[in-house]
């Protein structure tokens, strides 16, 4: 069954059926509710409404410490833009031998799509990466003009180096040149225009998203942040997605 894109937003692949799947019950998180990233979501969307312009666009990486909004930007972008035709398909990394006929199904509609991959990283003898670099930059065809990558990854380097790999590295002239299996695992984070990095909050800023998680709280703050604290430290995080579980466990006892 093709899916109609005037009223999906978003699907997702499943490669054991070979089709995309319609999200019908999307995450409702807007980009007011994502705090202490302003600089990665300004950048994000100015490249994202440079991209529904149809003007030049970069595909993105996402990445950084855990917890910390990447995919929540994500969410948060379609929910915005939606109604300017951005469309959002997940892929899981292990379906990435895929990627090249989803793109196929989707060059020729008006809508614009952000192909989704979550938490993106490939280790050592895994190769469905290939797949994927030759939708960033394309091969003989280039990529179509309605696609862009966005990748989140709790590491910049996507595939695992190994200490062996560096020995074809060499000093010349006072410049760093890589050997071969370096600039092969290095060549794919490359092929990412923008590098949006994430990194861990203080405690100044996961009490400012407690505070927006518990806007109508009407008890003891201090208290509240006390318990806040102690919640984080339990999950070695002060993460947003800490904040967030916390409000949850939290929330009907408030």
């Amino acid at each position: 069954m093709s899916i109609n894109w005037e009223t999906t937003l978003a699907a997702i692949w499943h490669s054991h059926r070979g089709r995309l799947r319609a999200v019908r019950r999307l995450d409702s998180i807007t980009l007011g509710d994502l705090l202490g990233i302003d600089a990665q979501k300004k950048a994000l969307l100015v490249n994202t409404e440079r991209f529904l312009a149809g003007q030049s666009a970069n595909n993105v990486l996402l990445w950084g410490t855990r917890g910390t909004g990447k995919s929540s930007l994500i969410k948060a972008l379609l929910n915005a833009y939606a109604a300017r035709q951005l469309r959002v398909i997940e892929i899981d990394k292990n379906d990435l031998i895929d990627l090249p006929e989803i793109v196929d199904e989707i060059r020729e509609v008006p809508q614009r799509f952000i192909v989704f991959c979550d938490d993106l990283s490939f280790e050592e003898g895994e190769t469905a990466y290939k797949h994927l670099k030759s939708v960033l930059e394309g091969s003989i065809e280039l990529p179509p003009e309605n696609v862009l990558i966005y990748a989140t990854s709790n590491r910049r380097h996507l595939v695992t180096e190994q200490r062996v790999d560096n020995q074809g590295v060499e000093l010349v002239d006072g410049e760093l040149h890589y050997g071969d299996t370096v600039e092969e695992k290095l060549s794919l984070a490359d092929r990412f225009g923008l590098w949006l990095s994430f990194y861990p909050n203080n405690t100044e800023q996961y009490l400012a998203i407690v505070d927006s998680l518990f806007r109508d709280f009407q008890g003891d703050r201090e208290l509240l942040y006390r318990t806040a604290l102690q919640y984080a430290m339990t999950r070695a995080s002060k993460s947003g997605r800490t904040a967030k579980q916390f409000f949850l466990s939290t929330a009907d006892a408030s």
